[in-house]
């Protein structure tokens, strides 16, 4: 029997415990992580042999989100998981981010991780764990890497830090921080905020670095315990000799080329050009392959940039470090969408339109988090025009779906809540062309948007994209970074808010870590581009549209008695959808008696509203209704005052006269109109006709209302008559 080794430590007040050695015993590195009663299992293995023909590190991470874990069976047709969740997809992107820069970049074999739920408790969020347990595996397995990494969460509720909260807990947290880091520095930080300013975010950053320190030591005992030596790779980096020829023949190319500014095509043409004047000088000696001289050239640019912005403050496109590029923001773009906003900046433009729904188009969620529905969703697509290229369009990619969900997360925090605008809404960011921080840009298409609808957000948000260059202690923070520098450089670092403070940041780093102090300095630099962001966007569009836009729904909220929802329904749901086929509006009910009635037409609205309000209405005592005969009898008629509702009136109080018959005077299928005269503790309704031709009050018909004793039974219907109902002696009004 295989026995494992379990290994323990304590986070925020809470044990994790691992083991290994037990399961999936010919993957490089396995472990299962356990924190309360949710459980990931991950394996970590590594390719043989490295893969021909490409230039980078080729690292997978896929997080398999198993719904036996949370004990129930997915809804799908098939009664299986199928393509991943975007939870999952976040997870998974999640758990790379910080793995990636610590893998030797000149090797070329495959490293696959692959993390699955085992179990989760309802309230142990998953993300955490799945990023320490890959760090875990990764560092007893016989891969080269270069960790191992810590990540914990932190909440901010009632002005104290939690570490780890459960979902419950983060339902009264302003703060969702999720931080990775190496033992001496931070790796990757991923946040959503209720607006909070940027000294609160740094301390909070310091807090998670200092209490992720227990499970990095976890890993360094692993590691010493049961780690496996780390296998030999072949190395690709490019030779000595290859350098020195590429360097000899550019001389001084470089320097004059980066002393020009360019725009992103010139910038790739004139590039592309002094590539192949290389290649076609040097490809000619058999000693030297293409490849490399392209590689070996790339390097040299890289090398040459960054220095020139740490020596001289100079950027590739001439800014100085702190400035942005033109900015330019536009509503109103599109005639029928319910709202849009065009935002561009320099090279970088997203559109993105808004469209408003009903309470029953939320995104209904399939997963273990204890969400089940999502009233807010943001879309983000970036189609290859946006830089130039063509490719097959394949549904979104892992990479859209991550920028989406950060767009998203900026925008909820100022989002009114449900009982104020009772709308679902869907967002989505077209990227139109791109050289810089499309998802920051797109939080700023969505705050016009939103705007341009007329949502009463509480705040206009921002964001943008920080760069770094770090070679040793010398560093340069960059403000509005291009893709050039997002390339060439150290640190992506994507900050969002609004005036008073941060709603959302994210930020990779591909160097080893950098500090809280980098950190405090880029989120003052931000916050200085993000208020001159939000001036211009405030000079377009200051503030939410007083009017929804024609073609926006308008939701009408009616509060009904939840026993009363059948009656709107109907018999198979037959008299909800008359009103909305006849009125032309859309009607959503929730189980706690909401009624949302949706229509662009305001006269159908009104009266879907009107309709509604009469299957739900009490009938009131002294209140003239006009209603149908329905049936009758020898002593009175029983007459629909409401929908499902009926009275009875007696022969006696039918006209001001005596009459001998109550067909005289009702008929069935007529109408006539009466008053209420008196609703018994039986919810049994009196009527009188002649109180409405007498012009008496409730009191005086009631007063009026004299009738033979020998002819009515106790229960105040004549002996021997029939309800409605068909059963013997009663009057009562029934709901039909």
């Amino acid at each position: 029997m295989l026995e494992a080794k379990r290994f323990e430590t304590i986070v925020g007040g809470k044990p994790i415990i691992v083991e290994t050695g037990k399961l999936a015993q010919q993957a490089g590195g396995a472990v299962t992580l356990r924190q309360a009663e949710t459980m990931v299992f991950t394996a970590a293995t590594m390719a043989k042999k490295p893969r021909e023909g490409i230039d980078f590190f080729p690292l997978t991470v896929d997080y398999e989100e198993r719904l036996y874990a949370g004990g129930r069976i997915p809804g799908s047709f098939f009664r299986r998981e199928g393509r991943p969740s975007e939870a999952a997809i976040i997870i998974a992107r999640l758990t790379d981010r910080p793995l990636r820069p610590l893998f030797p970049k000149d090797m070329r074999n495959d490293v696959q991780v692959i993390l699955y739920s085992l179990s989760s408790d309802g309230e142990t969020q998953i993300d955490m764990l799945a990023i320490n347990s890959a760090s875990m595996a990764l560092t007893i397995s016989d891969i080269p890497f270069g960790g191992p990494i810590g990540a914990v969460r932190v909440g901010l509720i009632d002005g104290n830090f939690v570490i780890d909260p459960t979902y419950q807990e983060m339902a009264q947290s302003s703060l969702d921080l999720r931080v990775a880091g190496t033992k001496d520095a931070i790796l990757m930080v991923e946040c959503g905020a209720k607006i909070i300013g940027e000294d609160a975010i740094v301390e909070a950053i310091r807090f998670a670095h200092e209490q992720m320190q227990p499970i990095i030591a976890l890993q360094e005992e692993m590691r010493d315990a049961v780690g496996k030596p780390k296998q030999k790779y072949l190395s690709f980096k490019t030779q000595e000799n290859v350098s020195s020829a590429v360097k000899s023949w550019l001389g001084d190319r470089l320097d004059q080329f980066l002393s020009a500014s360019y725009s992103k095509i010139e910038l790739h043409s004139a590039y592309d050009e002094l590539q192949k004047e290389a290649v076609e000088a040097l490809a000619t000696n058999d000693e030297y392959n293409e490849d490399d001289i392209v590689k070996v050239l790339e390097d040299l640019f890289q090398v040459a940039l960054r220095d020139r912005i740490l020596e001289k403050g100079q950027r590739l496109d001439g800014r100085s470090l702190r400035e942005i590029r033109s900015l330019l923001a536009e509503v109103d773009i599109s005639p029928r969408a319910h709202g849009s906003g065009l935002f561009t900046r320099g090279g970088t433009q997203v559109l993105t339109l808004a469209t408003l729904g009903t309470p029953r188009e939320r995104q209904e969620l399939d997963g273990l988090s204890p969400v089940e529905k999502k009233r807010y969703m943001h879309h983000y697509n970036f189609p290859p025009f946006s830089v130039g290229e063509t490719r097959f369009l394949r549904g979104s990619s892992r990479r859209e779906i991550g920028h989406g969900s950060l767009a998203e997360r900026a925008l909820v925090p100022v989002l009114p809540p449900i009982d104020e605008f009772p709308y679902t809404m869907r967002l989505v960011s077209e990227c139109l062309s791109s050289n810089g921080s499309t998802s920051m840009a797109s939080v700023c298409g969505s705050t016009l948007a939103l705007l341009d609808v007329g949502v009463p957000i509480k705040a206009s948000v921002a964001g943008i994209a920080m760069g770094l260059v770090k070679e040793g202690e010398k560093y340069a923070i960059l403000t509005d970074i291009l893709g050039t520098e997002d390339h060439l450089g150290d640190m992506d670092f994507k900050v969002a808010g609004t005036s008073e403070g941060i709603t959302a940041l994210q930020m990779d780093i591909k160097i080893k870590g950098i500090t809280p102090e980098i950190m405090r300095e880029a989120l003052e630099q931000a916050q200085e581009a993000r208020l001159k962001v939000l001036e211009v966007i405030g000079d377009c569009i200051s503030a939410p549209r007083p009017e929804l836009k024609p073609h926006a729904p308008r939701i009408t909220v009616l509060q009904v008695d939840p026993e009363k929802i059948g009656a709107i329904i109907g018999p198979g749901g037959k008299t909800i959808r008359a009103i909305q086929e006849e009125t032309g509006v859309r009607i959503d009910i929730e189980d706690d008696g909401k009624v949302y009635i949706a229509a662009t037409d305001g006269p159908g609205a009104k009266e879907a509203r009107r309709r509604v309000e009469s299957l739900i209405e009490e009938a009131v005592v002294g209140r003239v209704y006009t209603g149908k005969v329905v049936r009758t009898t020898d002593f009175g008629a029983f007459v629909e005052i409401l929908p499902n509702t009926d009275g009875m009136v007696h022969i006696s109080q039918l006209d001001t006269e005596h009459i001998e018959k109550v067909e005289d005077v009702a008929k069935v299928g007529e109408e006539i109109t009466v008053m209420v005269t008196n609703i018994d503790q039986n919810g049994r309704i009196r009527l009188s006709r002649r109180a409405v031709l007498e012009g008496w009050t409730p009191e005086e018909a009631l007063e009026h209302d004299r009738r033979p004793s020998g002819r009515r039974s106790s229960s105040g219907s004549r002996s021997g008559g029939k309800s409605r109902s068909g059963g013997k002696g009663s009057y009562q009004n029934r709901k039909r």
